[in-house]
C-alpha cells in the first residue's frame, strides 16, 4: 500500500514517554495510511503497548504528538478520539460482564443518541422505536459477521476468552472506524476464529479502514500485513515489508533469532 496514494489516518510524530527514570518510548515516528495493516512487533517490554496507549488516548506523551486524520489529536481524550474513528481491543478483553453480547456491542453506538432526545425516550416515540429497531439490527448483522450470533443473550462475563475477544472485535466494527489497534488479537482463538479474525482484518483494508496489530504470532503477522515494525528499547529498530523485516540481521538478533 503506497503511502503516496493513500490519505494518512494516523502520524505519530517524535513521540516520547517516560516513567520515572524509564523511557518506554524514544522518539518514535511514522505513518499509517488508509488500508493498510501494519503489525507491531518486539521483545517484551519494547514499548508497543504503551504506544497502543498513547495513540488511543489512554496515556499522554511525555514529548512529541499524534494526529489522527490531519489533526493534532495528542490532548484529545479516549472517547472523541473514538468518535473520531480510533477503535482498539485490548491484551485482556474489556467488556461489561454483566451486560449481554448485543449489549456490549451496542454500546459502540449508543454515543450517537436515539433519536428526539429525553423526550423520545420518555414517550416512547415511534422515531425512537424505529431508530432502536435498526441499531439492533445492524449490532445482529455485526455479531452474525463475527460468529456470535447464537451467542447474542448471553452475559459477555460467562464468555471464554476466545469469544470475548470476538466481542470485542463485533464492538470495534460496529461503529464507522478509520484504524483499529489490536492488542494480541490471535491469544486464545480456535483456528476457526483465527479466520474469521483474519476476514475482517482483509474487509478494513478494502474498506479502506487501517489497522495495527501487536501480536507474537509471527505466522499471522507475515501473512496478513502489508507493513510490520519492529520496537526495540522504546525505538524503530525497523520497518518495512514482512520479508524485508525478517530477512533483517538486526531484527533476527534481538527478535527472531
Amino acid at each position: 500500500m503506497s503511502g503516496s496514494q493513500t490519505a494518512t489516518v494516523l502520524g505519530v510524530r517524535d513521540v516520547s514517554k517516560t516513567f520515572g527514570g524509564i523511557k518506554a518510548l524514544d522518539g518514535v515516528s511514522f505513518d499509517i495510511h488508509e488500508g493498510e495493516v501494519c503489525g507491531l512487533i518486539g521483545p517484551n517490554g519494547a514499548g508497543k503497548t504503551t504506544l497502543f496507549d498513547i495513540v488511543s488516548g489512554l496515556q499522554a506523551p511525555t514529548a512529541g504528538c499524534i494526529e489522527i486524520l490531519g489533526h493534532d489529536a495528542t490532548d484529545q481524550s479516549p472517547e472523541r478520539r473514538a468518535r473520531a474513528g480510533v477503535r482498539r481491543t485490548f491484551q485482556r478483553p474489556q467488556l461489561y460482564g454483566y451486560l449481554t453480547v448485543e449489549d456490549n456491542v451496542l454500546c459502540a453506538i449508543e454515543w450517537r443518541g436515539g433519536g428526539g432526545g429525553l423526550f423520545a425516550d420518555l414517550l416512547s416515540l415511534p422515531s425512537r422505536r424505529r431508530r432502536e429497531r435498526e441499531r439492533r439490527e445492524w449490532v445482529a448483522s455485526t455479531l452474525e459477521s463475527c460468529g456470535l450470533i447464537d451467542l447474542r443473550h448471553r452475559l459477555a462475563g460467562s464468555l471464554p476468552i476466545g469469544q470475548a475477544r470476538l466481542v470485542e472485535l463485533a464492538r470495534a466494527l460496529a461503529d464507522q472506524c478509520s484504524l483499529v489497534l489490536f492488542d494480541e488479537p490471535t491469544s486464545g482463538l480456535s483456528r476457526r476464529e483465527v479466520e474469521c479474525l483474519a476476514g475482517h482484518i482483509s474487509g478494513l483494508r478494502k474498506g479502506n479502514v487501517a489497522a495495527i496489530l501487536v501480536e507474537h504470532d509471527m505466522s499471522f503477522v507475515m501473512a496478513h500485513c502489508d507493513r510490520v515494525m519492529v520496537l526495540n528499547l522504546g525505538q524503530v529498530l525497523a520497518d518495512g515489508s514482512p520479508d524485508a523485516v525478517q530477512k533483517d540481521p538486526r531484527v533476527r538478533e534481538v527478535y527472531l533469532g
